[in-house]
């Protein structure tokens, strides 16, 4: 396994930054059926003209394609792609967890935001929280505490009522298949496996938590490995009743009273009605033009979405093309303009039910502002959270599926760390998510615990306009990696001329530290300056010289760290897709 795991991290080494002179327009990319030679990537993108599908793992592309050729259409196959991963990538996903998405619709077109998190009990304070962790400052990444509410099957219902057109029975049914069959674990995720075992095995010493229903259904011989076929009946029989009985089995029915009576015997407060209760929300998307026409769209908070719009904002004060990608200045602008949103997302970003986020913050002008406090020489130590005007009320996986009629659809989720919080209840077969650790614990903070309300969230599903119309779906898992990952894909392509898949291949960055939404407003940060983590495709000269300018940086040969990404592109003359994915991950991008 440790074999396997090493291969995966080579790859990253593959990944090079590549010169601006070297690179056509990405308008020049589309539909473009030949690869250059010396071509920067790792395989050719793929294309196809009735439908496509792109995620992190080939039997779930499959799955989401003969979805599409059975006469679904992308929302039924984005779905039945994610009860896939589910079974197949529980490592980073399942229906424990939490679902946002970017629809566009063709017939309309209109992109449709879904916010499927899920919410804190009803019946506990803060103060009742804080008795409960008994003097600590934070909420455990394990146990009863930190689960919310699971929104991903309320999500899926939401979107198969408003876009979907296959019955929900026959979306599941293959994943039914695979739960009591079982299928070959893959390479990536089996060295999850290892990793997520040993992390809880070492948290069970700290925090003592109930495993032992985790270890049957994922662990009953140690960590999966490459190969081996998994199955996990208990899912298959849950979500079968998921398609017989529809999303009220799931809130209210009898797996409802199942999750209800494990979560308390675990001292958590929720209760029937909290289930009852959960609803997804559809919200609108946010735009902000980075240039040449390319617009970068996110959802709003309780999500992290809106700091790649901020960074995209201040970018585009600055023309990148008068350098080379992989240079010194290009990596400081795009880490700065990071660390300056990132410093608003600790202290503004939280649930708008509870805290309303300052509009000016997507604003050009404040954008301009922001960018003004770079220091086009080095690092500055410390960036203070803006001061906008009030004037208005981040493990996980990602997937996009088009369809035949133009239908698009950006979908993430997501259990949070590692594959959840250790917790699953009795004969249901999957985990539930420890999103609440996102909590902040500090009263006065926006993010600050309260009941009824969704945490922070760092899964973001993001879309691309060109000229106002539809371009691109793309996502890019891997918490905080997120936002920064979406810019430098859009600065590959726009600035770089990168393909899509060369553009998600290539060398990245991960700017890790500062202050988090986690964190009190007021309290000190151990390392505002955070440490600059690179793969090691990026020059050795470009390295020293942001040390030399004041950048912590750290070489990481580990392509976990830099996220997982997948992509699918519309050609709006032919209607031709492209499809990409991510080479540090077990994924595919496939289309008919």
């Amino acid at each position: 396994m440790r074999t396997l795991a090493a291969a995966a991290s080579l790859i990253a080494l593959i990944a090079s930054p590549v010169a601006a002179e070297t690179q056509k327009p990405v308008e020049e990319q589309i539909g473009a059926g030949g690869r250059p030679v010396g071509a920067n990537w790792s395989r050719s993108p793929v294309y196809a003209e009735n439908g496509m599908a792109a995620t992190a793992h080939p039997l779930a592309t499959q799955i989401a394609l003969q979805i599409l050729r059975e006469g679904g259409n992308a929302v039924d196959a984005a779905i039945a792609a994610n009860a896939a991963l589910g079974l197949m990538e529980p490592t980073g996903n399942g229906i424990g967890g939490d679902l946002f998405a970017i629809i566009y619709d063709p017939k309309t077109g209109e992109l449709h935001g879904l916010n499927g998190s899920g919410r804190s009990p009803s019946g506990q304070t803060l103060d009742d929280l804080l008795e409960k962790l008994d003097g600590a400052d934070a909420l455990p990444p394990v146990g009863p505490l930190p689960v919310t509410i699971p929104g991903t099957v309320d999500g899926w219902f939401a979107m198969h009522e408003r876009f979907g057109s296959m019955p929900m029975n026959d979306v599941l049914a293959p994943t039914v298949a695979y739960a009591r069959g079982g299928h070959p674990v893959a390479p990536v995720i089996a060295m999850y496996f290892d990793r997520s075992l040993r992390a809880y095995e070492n948290r069970l010493e700290s925090f003592p938590f109930e495993f032992e229903n985790a270890r049957a259904t994922y662990f009953a011989n140690g960590a999966p490995e490459a190969g081996d076929l998994f199955k996990n009946p208990d899912l298959a029989n849950t979500l079968e009743t998921i398609g017989r009985e529809g999303r009220n089995a799931f809130y209210e029915g009898d797996l409802a009273k199942v999750m209800v009576d494990y979560l308390q015997r675990q001292g958590s407060a929720y209760t029937m009605e909290d289930f009852a209760n959960h609803t997804s929300e559809w919200v609108d998307v946010g735009c902000a033009e980075y240039r040449d026409g390319y617009e970068l769209c996110e959802l709003p908070p309780n999500g992290q979405g809106f700091a790649a719009l901020q960074m995209v904002n201040i970018l585009k004060n600055v023309d990148l093309r008068q350098w080379e990608r992989g240079s010194p200045e290009v990596i400081h602008y795009i880490t700065e303009a990071k660390r300056l949103a990132y410093a608003d997302v600790a202290r503004f970003y939280a649930d708008p039910d509870f805290s309303a986020l300052p509009e000016e913050l997507l604003s050009e002008e404040y954008g301009k502002e922001r960018f003004a406090l770079i220091d086009p020489e080095k690092a500055t130590p410390v960036f203070a959270p803006g001061e906008p005007k009030l004037e208005g009320e981040g493990d996980t996986t990602y997937l996009t599926v088009t369809d035949k009629n133009g239908m698009m659809v950006s979908l993430i989720q997501s259990n949070y760390r590692g594959m959840g919080g250790g917790l699953v209840p009795d004969g249901l077969g999957f985990m539930f998510q420890d999103r609440g650790e996102l909590f902040s614990l500090d009263p006065e903070h926006p993010n600050a615990y309260e009941p009824s309300k969704r945490p922070f969230h760092t899964i973001i599903p993001a879309f691309v306009k060109k000229d106002g119309e539809p371009f691109m779906t793309l996502g890019l898992m891997g918490g905080g990696m997120q936002p920064q990952g979406h810019v430098q894909v859009l600065v590959n392509m726009v600035d770089f001329g990168m393909n899509i898949q060369e553009a998600g291949d290539a060398a990245r960055i991960n700017h890790d530290g500062g202050r988090q939404p986690t964190d009190s407003l007021d309290g000190p940060i151990d390392d505002d300056l955070g440490t600059l983590n690179v793969e090691p495709g990026i020059p050795a000269e470009t390295i020293e010289t942001l040390r030399s300018m004041g950048h912590n940086v750290r070489v990481v040969s580990d392509g976990i760290m830099f996220g997982g990404y997948q992509a699918i592109m519309r050609d709006a003359e032919t209607g031709v897709y492209a499809g990409a994915t991510e080479m540090r991950k077990d994924g595919q991008a496939s289309g008919y």
